[in-house]
């Protein structure tokens, strides 16, 4: 098991600082998947800019999911 970082970046960073343990890249991709379900469920009109970043226990960036659609 590894640790994945799911951090918050909509321009400054919100750092998650205790991680969670799973089996593998592809686990953290689709845990990022439910945290963005989860935050527009809760602020339904947030920031287009928003998005979760999925980093790996050596630091390297696996995955950004973005929390909401962009209005093009």
């Amino acid at each position: 098991m590894q640790t994945y970082y799911f951090d918050m970046k909509d321009g400054v960073p919100v750092r998650d600082k205790s991680g969670l343990e799973l089996v593998s890249d592809g686990a953290a991709i689709a845990h990022s998947k439910v945290l963005a379900d989860k935050v527009r469920k809760e602020n339904p009109e947030g920031n287009p800019d928003l998005r979760i970043v999925v980093i790996d226990e050596s630091g390297r960036e696996i995955h950004r999911e973005q929390v909401y659609a962009r209005n093009v």
